[in-house]
């Protein structure tokens, strides 16, 4: 009932529009993007003088009411473009214009960009985002979008390929501003750096965003065309052979291409592509574990190979459908195969037991080999269709309704032999699992004709997720014949159903120098966790609702030099993911079992920050925020001792953490044809709760470091190096070490700008920098310890080579998982 009575008051509270009204809508007129939050004001022509002036939404329309009688001008602004007036606009009699589309274009009189020969700034910010220009980012090109927000200041990219935002891994992507429900880094592994126009950081998203992802929004825009006509372009990426092979079992592959033709022609827009990547990746590990259980230490030091291969390959296609500027539609399919193999063949060597645990004899050594294959697959469809309306009062309806499935498994073996004679087998096991899911999602949003106070925006959504699962896990048995038997402790069924309902209320507006925006999300969430073991012993049923609200809350002031001023509050929530939660152990390696919590609750956060932006004369700016993270219900991986040899991670509430911080960037233009950027992500980390009877009490100071700096020797060559750097941080039982990459591109042009090759060379070492390492300690005093040095491949070259078949830009569009990837 909150909702409905805050939804009245807010009507009740807006006066009456007046008849006379201007309508419009501003747009980038390189691409046709509709730019959220930009400005129109209209001034008195006689004198000059500011009438009043309003933001547009989130599709770029904006209405100015209470309009008079009288000649004016309006201009037209938004960050990085140039202002546009348009000026003799009559009105008369109250009679409502509108003034169309306009387009503004890069260049002039800049609030928060540095221009470079015409390009836009790396970053824009906006009173609730970051906005970042992967034009900027050379490094990235041929990659994935990972490559691309790893130069992002508040984001980093750990060893493991772990994405986060000011620290955590729990935020949620959006495409082109549709919800992705999805592990991020897979998705972000998936999109081709070459697809992607900018990214946007909704640190502290309102409440028109679904409330999931404790750090956030990512929404990745991709690259959209201009005007009638076709596009077809090629981009194709081949790596040179590895330099440092690291002692693997075989040659790894980097290699791919994708395509995309679009063409459009009248209310037609339609699109195809197609993608296929190989991306292996080299290395090895060096370990260490022991344990003590009864006064017995055991130690197990080891060495061996840890890679990874991985094919990636999709298609996609998107017709839209517009008849008039008042109606659209679109439908959107999307397939594709995903597999990735991890291969860890590891010595234990010098295997020991001691007793008493301190200061006792060594009693036995033993070694052997352990050879470990994990496969992870995706296979994936889904479709999409979204309708759109705009009322003549300008009110504008939108509906959404996707549907996905996704069918994830992949076996792990794991063959412990004997060392150096590996024809010696002491056990064999395999486990493997089928998990499809079923995911829905439809929302209705609702823009209301605009009133004084601003625009209001209510809508809903509903989300349900189906999820079952299938896990075997089998071991060897050689006194019979050989065949594999179940394990019945390590093997399950489990069925996850969860459904959402939410209604949000957001209000946005503008009024002289301040920007604003107020709303609210209500939440109801519905989950039941059914598991069964396969022996029938075990059938229960896990059950967890709640309804929340979700308030949210910006506020931002320009002063008079265009420095602005920012503050933003958000609640949102991390929910669990179905791996999270399973209990039944699953074998990751020969010393790691891995498990969930049925119980598992979701975590939730309030967020806070405060930013001040300021652009200086010569193509200078700077900008920092400060923010304040807290995170209930805090879900960490945690390790307890399964046996001798064995430890059992387990995912568990531990509960609360802090994040204190500030994020600084600055972009320098050193000389007219030398820019450099660099941001940083500074911040206090604590964890403060208890886990298995003890407490989980710990702290550190964490940093990140991403830079880049870009010398143009003409308009068709260009070289970048960038750095990308994250210090040493605490877990909840441990730390993990600081972990970094230095890469060099160079970029060059043919063919009157439809070539583009690009030479990269990624984890620059040379043998001298200790590149793309990373040491993750746990402990537990007087329990356990383990320390793992993962070190992956470096100096890697690649040439990317891309062609457009015209001048033609490309206004594809195209959808992404929504449930599937989160369990990837």
């Amino acid at each position: 009932m909150k909702f409905y009575h805050l939804l009245a008051l807010l009507i009740f509270l807006a006066p009456l529009s007046a008849s006379a009204q201007i309508t419009g809508k501003i747009t980038d007129g390189d691409n046709e993007y509709p730019l959220e939050y930009a400005t129109a004001a209209i001034f008195n022509q006689e004198n000059g003088e500011l009438v009043t002036g309003v933001i547009t939404d989130l599709n770029g329309f904006f209405t100015i009411e209470d309009i008079k009688n009288g000649t004016y001008y309006l201009e037209a602004s938004f960050i990085g473009f140039a202002t546009k007036t348009i000026k003799d606009i009559t009105v008369q009699n109250k009679k409502a214009l509108d003034l169309g589309t306009i387009n503004l274009t890069i260049g002039g009189n800049q609030l928060e960009e540095v221009v470079i020969k015409g390009q836009r700034a790396t970053v824009i910010n906006k009173i609730d985002r970051q906005v970042f220009d992967t034009k900027t980012f050379q490094n990235s090109l041929g990659g994935s979008a990972t490559d691309v927000v790893k130069n992002i200041p508040s984001v980093s990219v750990d060893g493991q390929g772990e994405i986060s935002v000011r620290g955590s891994t729990g935020f949620v992507v959006l495409l082109n501003g549709n919800p992705v429900q999805g592990d991020a880094s897979n998705l972000l592994n998936q999109l081709p750096a070459n697809a992607i126009e900018r990214v946007e950081i909704i640190t502290a998203p309102s409440a028109k965003y679904d409330p999931e992802g404790k750090a956030g929004i990512m929404n990745i825009i991709t690259k959209k065309g201009a005007a009638d006509g076709s596009f077809a372009q090629v981009n194709i990426k081949g790596g040179l052979p590895s330099i440092e092979t690291y002692g693997n079992d075989k040659a790894h592959q980097r290699y791919g291409a994708d395509a995309t033709y679009n063409i459009r022609k009248g209310n037609w827009n339609i699109s195809m592509g197609a993608s296929y990547q190989r991306n292996d990746l080299g290395g090895r590990r060096e370990g260490d574990v022991f344990t003590i259980i009864n006064d017995t230490l055991t130690q197990f030091p080891s060495s061996g190979e840890r890679s990874f291969d991985e094919i990636n390959y999709s298609g996609r296609f998107t017709v839209d459908y517009a008849p008039n500027d008042k109606n659209s539609y679109s439908l959107a399919f999307y397939g594709g195969k995903r597999k990735k193999d991890r291969l860890a063949d590891i010595v234990y060597y010098d295997n020991h037991g001691i007793t008493p645990a301190v200061g006792g004899e060594r009693f036995y050594t033993f070694q052997y080999y352990n050879h470990n294959l994990r496969t992870r697959k995706s296979d994936f469809a889904l479709g999409s269709f979204d309708y759109s309306h705009v009322f003549d009062n300008t009110s504008q309806l939108s509906t959404s309704f996707l549907y996905e499935y996704t069918l994830l498994g992949g076996p792990t073996e794991s063959d412990n032999l004997g060392e150096p004679d590996r024809s010696i087998i002491y056990q064999q096991e395999y486990n493997t699992n089928d998990n499809p899911l079923n995911g829905i999602r439809l929302s209705l949003d609702y823009a209301w004709k605009p009133f004084a106070i601003g625009q209001l925006e209510t809508g809903y959504q509903y989300r349900n997720l189906d999820h079952t699962g299938d896990f075997v896990y089998e071991r060897k048995d050689d006194t019979t014949a050989g065949a594999f038997e179940l394990v019945p402790e390590f093997s399950s069924e489990v069925d996850l159903q969860r459904s959402i309902h939410s209604g949000y209320a957001q209000l946005t507006g503008a009024k002289d120098k301040w920007e604003y925006a107020a709303g609210v999300r209500i939440e109801a969430m519905d989950r039941e966790l059914d598991l069964r073991d396969k022996q029938g012993l075990i059938d229960t049923t896990y059950a967890y609702d709640y309804v929340k609200p979700f308030p949210s809350a910006s506020v931002q002031y320009t002063f008079e030099n265009n420095t602005k001023l920012k503050a933003a509050y958000s609640k949102r929530v991390e929910r669990t993911a179905t791996f999270k939660m399973n209990p039944f152990p699953e074998r990751e390696h020969s010393e790691t079992l891995e498990q969930g919590d049925p119980t598992l609750k979701p975590e939730f956060i309030d967020l806070l920050e405060v930013g001040i932006s300021k652009n200086f004369d010569g193509g200078n700016s700077v900008f920092a925020t400060a923010y304040y993270r807290d995170t209930k219900n805090l879900v960490n991986r945690v390790n307890t001792i399964y046996n001798d040899t064995i430890l059992n991670r387990i995912y568990s509430n531990v509960g609360k953490a802090k994040s204190i911080g500030m994020e600084i960037g600055t972009q320098v233009k050193a000389t007219e044809n030398w820019s450099n950027f660099i941001g940083a992500n500074l911040y206090n980390y604590s964890i403060d709760g208890e886990y298995d009877g003890r407490d989980v009490d710990s702290s550190s100071f964490v940093y990140s470091i991403n830079a880049n700096s870009t010398y143009t020797f003409s308009e068709t060559a260009s070289l970048q190096f960038t750095f990308n750097y994250l210090s040493e941080r605490v877990t909840a039982q441990g730390e993990d070490s600081r972990f970094y990459s230095p890469n060099l591109t160079f970029k060059k042009s043919f063919l009157d700008n439809r070539l583009t090759a690009t030479l990269q060379w990624q984890n620059i070492d040379m043998g001298l920098l200790d590149t793309n390492e990373q040491r993750i300690t746990t402990y537990r005093e007087g329990e356990f310890f383990t320390t793992t040095n993962y070190v992956y491949e470096v100096d890697m070259v690649l040439l990317n080579l891309s062609y457009n078949f015209n001048k033609n830009k490309n206004k594809s569009k195209f959808i992404d998982s929504e449930f599937g990837k989160q369990e990837f």
